[in-house]
């Protein structure tokens, strides 16, 4: 099963609201921008029964190359994006378990 794309949810919206593909790919953007936005200000993203996003800081670690493991490498922290499942998301995923455990 092919991943499912920003163009793939425009054309679904687009045929589900009437809007043209155009407005509604304007908006899904906007949508987009704004997360990364207040990811970047360093403000949690909360979308009700969809989940979470917030901006952790890694630990600072040690890293080695595998073809020089001698070699250390100190990795300092830095921030990565976190995302946290809702209520909703979580029991509509689980209902695959069956089908990715045969």
């Amino acid at each position: 099963m092919p991943n499912l794309t920003k163009r793939d949810l425009v054309m679904s919206i687009a045929d589900k609201t009437g809007l043209t593909q155009q407005e509604v790919f304007s908006v899904i953007q906007h949508t987009l921008d704004g997360i990364v936005e207040g990811l970047a200000t360093g403000r949690d993203v909360e979308l009700r029964n969809f989940g979470v996003f917030d901006v952790r800081l890694t630990k600072p670690r040690v890293g080695r190359n595998p073809k020089k493991p001698q070699n250390e490498v100190q990795i300092p922290p830095r921030a990565i994006v976190k995302f946290r499942a809702g209520k909703i998301m979580k029991a509509r995923v689980l209902e695959r378990t069956a089908l990715l455990t045969k």
